[in-house]
């Protein structure tokens, strides 16, 4: 999971399987909160579930400022990218 397509694919599987969000209302520019329903205990889980499938830890300021899907994206290909 190193492209952004794959982080992108792998964030989508996670929202519909985990919390039940609508395929339809994921675009990139998806807001979390406003678009997809998501509250910050949410976004906690989130963060967790991605955690496993990176197999990194992931720092909770990195997430500070995320409010799109593609900034949730753009996040984790830097952590991943920058760990290897």
């Amino acid at each position: 999971m190193h492209t952004k397509e794959e982080i992108f694919s792998t964030i989508k599987d996670i929202l519909i399987n985990d919390f039940g969000c609508d395929e339809s209302k994921l675009q990139p520019e998806s807001k979390l909160v406003e678009d997809l329903d998501l509250d910050s205990i949410d976004a906690v889980d989130l963060v967790v579930k991605l955690q496993s499938k990176i197999n990194q830890k992931v720092n909770p300021e990195d997430f500070k400022q995320i409010r799109t899907l593609q900034d949730v994206v753009n996040a984790v290909e830097k952590i991943v990218n920058n760990n290897h």
